[in-house]
């Protein structure tokens, strides 16, 4: 009997844990634009060169902040087209750029790298890990080929700051579900013991797969579906706050799955949103932002970044997206790509509106 009491509390506590996603009783989070927004945004940042793309932006994927504070972008070569993914084929522009706070541009690297730049992160020992998640052979009627002949795609990298490759994770131009190889992997995180995960999930595999820090093949979890621990285009990962969980912005099921880092379920929560970007910070603040959710898509919940904690998913505050009345007309606007300093500090990479935002707390 003992034994049978503690499987039926294991699995009250899963129930009570998903209730959120499975559509049982919800707690009352209050309406986002109900919410306090205690943030500024800063104009005239950062400051790109004209001598790239005019000093104008394109399209904007991913952002993170190194250990000395500066600010790296994952962008998609100033290039705007096709809109919503918008490619480096055919394009030299470098689509990695440092930036320090003040807007100052001070690196640029990952000329011919990528075909569509999409999942990035910079680790603690200031390693820059990011994914190709193209699946084309043309685009815009150009060869998505590398200069060896061979398509690119479906690939992680890991560089250092200089931009040297130091490890590659998939096979180049081969989409799959395996142990070596992804399809379109979307995001990626990094373990503070090294270990790496990734979310594979603008293909078919919705998954979660985890490397230890070398590069060799730990676990992979999850496939297609609405139920715990199921995915419908996972399209971000984050690892952090004080117990390390893996926050995964389950973005087509409306949702953020939290997992620790074995990959077993603990919650499934909806009120952040239609998540496409997600961070946790070190003081368990969670940040999610929502570029999808309109009067049809997600209807009740609006676009703009959501922030939260990331113990008990009580929200704090919202950032309406800057073309919140827009949110019916455009497909895809604000953020795929979120980060915050230990000020609270936060960085915002925008595909559709082509910009990248930096909000400051108002005091």
């Amino acid at each position: 009997m003992a034994q049978r009491g503690l499987k039926y509390i294991a699995l009250l506590a899963a129930v009570t844990s998903f209730g959120i996603a499975s559509g049982a009783q919800q707690p009352a989070y209050p309406k986002q634009l109900d919410l306090p927004n205690p943030y500024r945004l800063v104009g005239n940042w950062p400051t790109l060169p004209p001598n790239m793309n005019g000093g104008k932006w394109g399209e904007l994927i991913r952002a993170d902040i190194d250990s000395h504070g500066s600010i790296w972008v994952f962008h998609r070569c100033f290039n705007t087209e096709p809109a919503g993914y918008a490619t480096c084929v055919g394009r030299s522009e470098p689509p990695i750029l440092e930036f320090d706070p003040s807007g100052k541009l001070l690196t640029s690297l990952g000329s011919g790298m990528f075909a569509f730049p999409h999942g990035f992160t910079v680790d603690r020992q200031g390693n820059i890990w990011a994914s190709d998640a193209n699946k084309d052979e043309t685009v815009l009627g150009k060869s998505a080929k590398d200069s060896n002949g061979v398509l690119r795609g479906h690939q992680v990298f890991k560089m250092n700051s200089a931009g040297k490759v130091l490890m590659t994770l998939g096979k180049e131009g081969v989409a799959g579900n395996g142990p070596d190889t992804f399809d379109q992997p979307s995001g990626i995180a990094i373990a503070s013991n090294g270990d790496i995960f990734v979310t594979d999930g603008h293909g078919k595999n919705d998954r979660v797969v985890k490397f230890s820090k070398d590069g060799k093949f730990i676990k992979a979890w999850g496939h297609h579906g609405s139920g715990p621990g199921e995915f419908d285009q996972p399209h971000d990962i984050s690892i952090g706050g004080s117990q390390g969980h893996v926050f995964v912005a389950d973005r087509s099921n409306s949702r953020v799955q939290i997992f620790d880092q074995d990959g077993n379920f603990i919650a499934a929560w909806k009120q952040f949103g239609r998540p496409s970007a997600v961070y946790v910070s070190k003081d368990d603040t969670l940040y999610v932002s929502d570029s999808q959710s309109n009067s049809t898509v997600n209807p009740g919940y609006k676009r703009g970044i959501t922030i939260g904690s990331a113990k008990d998913g009580a929200l704090t505050a919202f950032i309406p997206d800057p073309d919140l009345d827009q949110a019916d007309v455009n497909r895809i606007s604000g953020a795929s790509g979120i980060v915050a300093d230990e000020h609270g500090t936060i960085y915002a990479a925008d595909v559709g509106p082509h910009r990248l935002r930096k909000y400051v707390k108002v005091k």
